[in-house]
């Protein structure tokens, strides 16, 4: 799942189909909330007092595996906050039947080789609708437990967003997810670190690429905290056990 790729003038005009179908959502939700997901995993959530329920949010995930899709709704969705989820999925993804489905459960798609406007302009949309959505800021999945440098994407598009419509008020929270095992197996163990949400109006100072880089570290410095707190929570959980 992409960042906010920099739209590309030739890129041809595209068309975004993309909603929560009233129907398919409740239930695809339940069956993996309820069932899939907790049978799988063993799963720790800490920070969810941090979500916002109302407002435009973007939801800031650090990308470990594919399962990241189904644990981060399961974290922050409609059985937590009340609120439905849309995705920013690479284009390649919505095709066939699992295109059919991603696109009736919020999910939206982006071509990264060949941006098309139309992408960028449907993501300050949802957030002008006062929808909560989710942007993977690294870009793409790294399975090495560390953070890697964020792209700028998410930053201009919540700072283009805000300068849309003024006093709009769009947070982004930052989520620290971790795998016990590098290719996440049946009762592998997950943690995930929900922090306190950035205020994008917080950041009006300066030209739009001091402040999307400046919104872009604070983003970076948070995910990092949120993994140096998980890494210090499992040494003492080790210490306890060898005790």
């Amino acid at each position: 799942m992409p960042e906010p790729p920099e739209p590309s003038s030739k890129a041809p005009v595209t068309t975004i189909r993309s909603r929560i179908s009233p129907w398919l959502t409740p239930l695809v939700y339940p069956l993996g909330c309820w069932f899939v997901l907790p049978n799988y995993f063993r799963i720790d959530i800490t920070g969810q007092e941090n979500l916002p329920l109302e407002g435009p949010v973007i939801l800031a995930p650090t990308h470990r595996s594919r399962w990241d899709a189904l644990l981060i709704p399961y974290a922050a969705g409609r059985f937590v906050t009340g609120r439905d989820i849309r995705f920013m999925v690479t284009a390649d993804e919505v095709k066939g039947l699992q295109g059919w489905m991603i696109q009736r459960l919020g999910g939206f798609p982006v071509n990264p080789r060949q941006p098309a406007i139309a992408s960028l302009r449907f993501g300050v949309e949802v957030l002008h609708n006062r929808e909560m959505m989710v942007i993977f800021p690294e870009g793409g999945i790294f399975r090495d437990h560390q953070v890697h440098p964020l792209k700028p994407g998410l930053a201009r598009l919540a700072l283009q967003a805000e300068g849309n419509q003024p006093g709009l008020g769009v947070k982004i929270v930052p989520i620290h997810l971790e795998y016990g095992q590098e290719f996440p197996t049946w009762g592998c163990p997950v943690k995930i670190a929900i922090g306190k949400p950035l205020e994008v109006n917080q950041y009006g100072q300066g030209n739009v690429k001091q402040r999307a880089q400046n919104l872009t570290q604070d983003l970076e410095n948070s995910l990092r905290q949120l993994g140096g707190e998980l890494s210090e929570g499992s040494a003492d959980c080790v210490s306890v056990s060898a005790s």
